[in-house]
């Protein structure tokens, strides 16, 4: 061998090689999502042979740091429960009023004011008792939702392929960088071994 060609083919492979290493490994998060067997060997995507333990594991912390039944509760402050009430009295009731409006001595007294009154004091009642309200629903939430076995049950049966698709479209750039990076630290890895061979050469 020439001793020039050191100086181009080991860098060259040396990148090849780190740029097809690092790519396989990357491929290999995800891919193949379903167990295949080759050359006897059991060989499936770290994600699709691992979701059960990541489900586990995203479950817990969601459940046990990220969402807790007091933030849930705590999102009723952002909301105009005022509103919320007076329209759940509006589309629950509205009917049943035009039903009693029918009747031949109670409908009399049901105008349209009197109705509005009976429900402006409903919905204040409600707002009033709005910490009892709050604590009846944390409760229902802590004992009625395991954020965390939601999570874990939702993570584990989510499709791989959709997983991988949602990662891609986030960390593809960086993905991508790793990749490079693999053939830039093989080339480097070639021409150390080129300088080598050069110095043993002479």
């Amino acid at each position: 061998m020439d001793s020039w060609s050191y100086w181009v083919i080991l860098p060259a492979v040396g990148a090849l090689i780190g740029y097809a290493t690092n790519r396989l490994a990357v491929h290999m998060i995800f891919r193949p999502i379903e167990p295949k067997s080759i050359l006897g060997f059991k060989v499936q995507g770290l994600i699709g042979r691992r979701q059960a333990e990541l489900a586990k594991s995203i479950g817990a912390v969601v459940g046990d740091h990220l969402v807790r039944p007091e933030d849930l509760v705590g999102a009723l402050e952002k909301i105009d429960l005022e509103e919320v009430v007076d329209r759940a009295f509006e589309q629950g009731l509205a009917p049943k009023i035009e039903e009693l409006r029918r009747l031949p001595l109670v409908g009399g007294f049901l105008t349209d004011d009197r109705v509005a009154d009976l429900r402006r004091h409903a919905v204040q009642g409600v707002i009033k008792n709005k910490a009892s309200l709050a604590g009846a629903l944390q409760k229902g939430l802590e004992d009625g939702v395991d954020v965390h076995e939601l999570v874990e049950s939702k993570v584990a049966n989510f499709p791989v392929a959709r997983i991988e698709q949602l990662v891609l479209q986030v960390a593809a750039r960086e993905l991508r960088s790793i990749e490079v990076l693999g053939g830039l630290l093989g080339g480097l890895v070639g021409l150390i071994q080129a300088v080598l061979l050069y110095f043993l050469s002479n």
